[in-house]
């Protein structure tokens, strides 16, 4: 499991901080069942900045490739990572105009004084992940066209007509 890295969303966005480093997808354990293989990394870079209304904002970016089960042929599919996310964080949900809520170039958290980078990385990829991945076109698995294995159904062939 990578080791914890925790900030303070006030400080770390006052102090317009920035943190990156490599994460060993193995160690992503709430990702790691989703995936066909969970070798390599994922590299990211957190930065802190004063938003709209002097809010702290945090400026996450996660790059790299995971690599995922097709759902129709179960081949492996590498899938490109490349999250950009803005995260703002609001003392009070009542603080936010109809303008901010219908606004999708950011998401609004509770201001929290710890906040796990890893945890909200591992949340960021989980939201990116396709819930049904797919190659562009690929066969069924284990279909067996052309290898002159008789169909169990061929024997109905011959039913059709007589009655």
């Amino acid at each position: 499991m990578p080791q914890r890295i925790v900030i303070n969303s006030h400080t770390f966005a006052r102090e317009a901080g920035s943190l990156q480093g490599e994460l060993p997808i193995a160690g992503l354990t709430r990702i790691v069942d989703m995936l066909n293989d969970s070798a390599g990394s994922l590299s990211y870079k957190i930065e802190g900045r004063l938003g709209s209304r002097n809010r702290p904002q945090l400026l996450l970016q996660v790059d790299g490739q995971l690599s995922v089960c097709c759902q129709r042929c179960l081949e492996k599919i590498d899938y490109p990572v490349e999250v950009r996310s803005v995260l703002e964080f609001v003392d009070d949900e009542e603080d936010l105009t109809q303008e901010e809520i219908e606004d999708d170039s950011k998401d609004f958290f509770p201001t929290q004084s710890e906040i796990d980078a890893v945890a909200l990385i591992e949340d960021e990829l989980i939201l990116s992940l396709p819930s049904a991945p797919r190659h562009e076109s690929c066969a069924l698995p284990d279909s067996r066209q052309g290898t002159g294995e008789i169909s169990p159904f061929s024997v109905l062939k011959g039913f059709k007509g007589e009655a």
